[in-house]
């Protein structure tokens, strides 16, 4: 454990104490030895002198110093970190229907994937954190604002509809004025709850064309990232998706460049999901990420426990063998 897993580091200056202490013992010591040798009268030391004890005598001193050690380390506050469950966060699941979303290079189809999984997540995030669902394609549609009531956002998921064009910009901006809107209602004297968008889409944004227009997708993300929301993103499909239209397959790659983009500009990740268990895996590893907080408790107790009882250990033994405290 370093210094920074103190919270009070200062206290170890007390070792120096410490130090003094066991060098003024040993000192102490080597000085007792060569009086004793300047007794001349051997016999008469034998019948004055105590009974040695041999190393015992060192016991008590020493687990005295033990336990001044072990309770430096208790005032010096030592911390260890725990997983806590996050609560009042809010999530909006942002998803993409556009057609594309029909390819079959991710079985049974990108959609259908995308539903079992999305549902999934919200089975297996923390109970406290609110979950909202944007569905977006030409146009963007809250349908469920945040809320902690599961069923209603994965009966939402299950209505999810295909519709043409991708308007990625305005999928963002429909989560953040939900986000903002939730924010309002629920915030106190802390203020409104942390948010954060976890975008999944497919393909390029095609309304506008233009990603950096004002409704385009990469000039929302550097709002979501001015509003403290950063967006992670989940590119979901292979390069070599098709549909067919009219008899005639037309491809629909997946753009990672561009999301990946949206995320850095938002400050938050990137995750490419080319099947449906590595979809899977994706919203596990955000759940593990979102619906819990790593927190540095106090890890003090055990150290003053220990420390307390071995300076009793320490007394006894001072006075069983030296009929005196050490």
């Amino acid at each position: 454990m370093s210094l920074w897993g103190f919270a009070s580091p200062w206290w170890f200056l007390l070792l120096l104490v410490l130090a003094a202490l066991v060098a003024g013992y040993v000192w102490v010591q080597r000085r007792a030895r060569k009086e004793t040798l300047r007794f001349s009268n051997l016999e008469l030391l034998d019948r004055v002198a105590p009974k040695r004890q041999g190393w015992f005598k060192h016991a008590p001193p020493a687990l005295l110093g033990v336990a001044v050690l072990v309770l430096t380390i208790a005032l010096a506050g030592p911390t260890s970190e725990q997983r806590i469950p996050r609560n009042r966060a809010t999530v909006m699941l942002t998803v993409d229907v556009s057609l594309s979303m029909m390819a079959k290079d991710v079985e049974p189809s990108r959609l259908e994937a995308a539903k079992i999984a999305a549902k999934e997540f919200a089975d297996k995030l923390t109970p406290g954190i609110n979950l909202g669902l944007v569905s977006f394609a030409g146009t963007a549609t809250v349908m469920t604002m945040p809320t902690t009531d599961r069923t209603s956002v994965k009966q939402a998921i299950d209505n999810l509809t295909l519709s043409e064009a991708t308007a990625t910009g305005d999928g963002i901006n429909a989560s953040m004025s939900a986000i903002d809107s939730f924010g309002k209602m629920v915030g106190g004297p802390e203020g409104a709850p942390p948010a954060r968008i976890v975008l999944m889409a497919d393909g390029g944004q095609t309304i506008p064309r233009d990603l950096d227009a004002p409704r385009g997708a990469y000039t929302k993300a550097g709002e979501a990232k001015k509003a403290n929301i950063p967006i992670t993103t989940i590119s979901f499909g292979t390069r070599h998706g098709t549909l067919d239209i009219e008899g005639q397959p037309q491809p629909v790659d997946v753009d990672d460049e561009a999301m990946e983009e949206i995320a850095g500009l938002s400050g938050g990740e990137f995750h490419k999901a080319a099947s449906a268990e590595q979809l899977r895996r994706v919203y596990a590893t955000l759940g593990e990420q979102i619906g819990y907080e790593i927190k540095h408790t106090d890890a003090s107790k055990p150290w003053l426990v220990l420390g307390t009882l071995t300076a009793i250990v320490a007394a006894a033994l001072a006075l069983l063998f030296g009929r005196r405290l050490p």
